[in-house]
């Protein structure tokens, strides 16, 4: 941490209507935090003294957040990738023991070491882009001892770069060919749900309710147990088909509820009603040559907090640039370019539950992101182009 004033930049502050640009800005920094942003013309005389970075005139946002990746995990599937562009689908490379359980298996045979080598490369990309807070799941271990392990190896990220990772166990993510659903909801999901709280790995619960994982009954089941550890919920929810995850994921209050293309207008004003976040994910969308689209204009009408993130994993969103998600936000589900931006900012700290970031205003983290830009929009509009200046994490340029 140090203090600084950042003076000489156009400040997107997402606080407010539009961007909430401030021309000609300045922003303090004491101890980590903003204490103070505006016009430079109006900075107090306290402020003053602080040591100042002329940014000229560089836009700052807040630093982007990628709420929903699968950082840690083992292998890879580009052979599914060559299947896919063949003609099989998504259920059917999975139900002949590829998909998520071809991931387990190379998962279940790495160890921690190697499970945080192969991260890092994924993990700095997005850095490069900016990104200072990523949401990483467990989920393709699926027996006890590789579920903790995947979660320490997440948490092990933070000591070895300037990030903030947040967890979220994923036990409910497929079932393994040595269970049935309910016997490893019952015996092996829930049960190591509980050790790795113990053992304080787990900030958030998920769950894939679909038809080539699980019910909304068993999913419930998690989530009951989930409610009783005071931990948050989100889902993986109505992304091949409509099984009424969305709706159980708005009963129990989660934070997010993901995926979404077949989530339906009572489902859109259910997740208004409970505060649910859409997180929008186009990069399993493109990569799965999906065609229907999440119900946008729902969401709208009923006021639900978009999200985008990258879904970064081995198989479905190999996706590992938070500012391609931005621009295939807009270009396949048609978001304003606003609404791309506060979906890696704004609404992706919603989709964590995290109050103290994604906005630029006094009091939050001064986790900022500097672009060699002058419209935000130019952030969505570019392809295969990263125009990052600087990161800032915690309020010190790094």
């Amino acid at each position: 941490m140090t203090d600084a004033l950042l003076i000489n930049a156009r400040l997107a502050t997402l606080d407010g209507p539009g961007y909430g640009l401030i021309e000609r800005g300045a922003l303090a920094i004491t101890d980590g935090r903003i204490t103070w942003i505006g016009a430079s013309a109006d900075l107090p005389a306290d402020h003053a003294a602080l040591p100042r970075h002329d940014l000229g005139e560089r836009l700052i946002t807040p630093a982007p957040i990628d709420c929903h990746t699968h950082l840690i995990h083992g292998g890879d599937r580009a052979r599914e990738f060559e299947l896919r562009l063949q003609g099989a689908s998504y259920a059917e490379i999975a139900r002949a023991g590829g998909g998520i359980l071809s991931t387990v298996a190379a998962t279940r045979a790495a160890d921690e070491d190697t499970l945080v080598a192969a991260a890092l490369p994924w993990l700095d990309a997005l850095l490069a882009e900016g990104v200072a807070t990523v949401e990483v799941k467990s989920g393709y271990g699926l027996d006890p001892e590789t579920e903790l392990r995947m979660l320490r190896a997440a948490r092990r990220l933070e000591s070895l770069r300037q990030i903030r990772i947040v967890t979220t166990f994923l036990g409910a993510h497929a079932c393994p060919p040595e269970n049935d659903p309910d016997t490893y909801v019952d015996s092996i999901c829930i049960p190591t749900l509980h050790t790795a709280h113990a053992e304080g790995l787990v900030d958030a619960v998920d769950g894939f309710c679909e038809g080539i994982a699980f019910t909304p009954a068993q999913i419930a089941r998690v989530f009951d147990a989930a409610r009783a550890l005071d931990l948050p919920v989100k889902l993986h929810a109505e992304q091949l088909s409509h099984t009424g995850g969305t709706a159980l994921a708005a009963r129990y209050n989660a934070l997010s509820a993901d995926h979404v293309e077949y989530a339906t207008e009572d489902d859109a004003r259910a997740m208004a009603a409970a505060g649910t976040v859409a997180v929008l994910l186009p990069g399993a969308f493109y990569t799965l040559h999906e065609t229907q689209a999440p119900p946008i204009a729902a969401f709208r009408a009923q006021g639900v907090r978009m999200a985008l993130a990258t879904d970064c994993n081995p198989g479905s969103s190999p996706l590992s640039s938070i500012l391609l998600t931005m621009n295939m936000g807009c270009t396949l589900f048609r978001l304003t370019p606003e609404e791309a931006l506060r979906g890696i900012t704004t609404h992706a700290a919603a989709a964590l539950g995290l109050t103290d970031r994604g906005r630029l205003a006094p009091g939050l983290r001064a986790d900022l992101a500097v672009w060699n830009v002058e419209n935000p929009a130019e952030l969505a509009w570019r392809i295969g182009f990263n125009p990052l200046h600087q990161r800032w994490f915690n309020g010190a340029p790094c």
